[in-house]
């Protein structure tokens, strides 16, 4: 994917977290399909309200973007966290994050929010997604919490609209800009470099 040829480790990376994401999402469905017996298209979207939760997702990820971009700015820490997470993908195809951020968005969101908060509620659901983004060293502390903060708007999107699409659209759109930000930023290191 991408058009240029990938180390095995960016490969290795894609493949992966895809088998994660698959996993989380299997994990899933049969969660709530022997719970429910089947899973009805209205965990998804309502038809009557679909376009106002698309706009609720899309200005949920806006709010955090930028609040991410603001942190950045500001905090040594959020800068140090970019580079390692940037370091870490390496300089993965236009494609790969687009399938990252597709996977991820929607397999989460419907493990985490489909499955566990309608069990077990939105505290744990979100405590669950905080701990899946915890990392190496301190500066993934930074992360984590706002993995948290991103899992508590998430699951309050998702009590508020009754369905899973304005949290799958900010989930999406919030790892499609941030990988693309890490992987332009990794490539002009590279360009810097040479």
């Amino acid at each position: 994917m991408g058009g240029k040829p990938q180390s095995s480790g960016q490969s290795g990376l894609l493949r992966w977290g895809s088998w994660l994401y698959l996993g989380l999402a299997i994990a899933a469905i049969l969660w709530l399909g022997l719970r429910d017996g089947a899973i009805s298209l209205s965990l998804f979207l309502k038809p009557e309200s679909w376009l106002q939760d698309l706009g609720l997702g899309l200005g949920t990820a806006a709010l955090m973007l930028g609040t991410w971009q603001l942190g950045v700015k500001l905090l040594p820490a959020a800068r140090r966290l970019e580079e390692l997470v940037g370091e870490t993908l390496g300089s993965p195809g236009a494609g790969d994050i687009v399938v990252l951020a597709l996977l991820s968005g929607f397999a989460e969101e419907l493990f985490f929010r489909g499955a566990v908060q309608s069990q077990w509620g939105p505290v744990p659901a979100t405590v669950l997604f905080g701990l899946l983004h915890m990392g190496p060293g301190r500066e993934f502390r930074l992360w984590t919490l706002f993995a948290l903060v991103a899992g508590a708007l998430f699951a309050g999107l998702t009590l508020w609209r009754g369905t899973l699409l304005a949290p799958v659209v900010a989930h999406v759109v919030v790892n499609l800009v941030g990988l693309s930000r890490m992987r332009r930023s990794v490539q002009g290191s590279i360009r810097e470099g040479a």
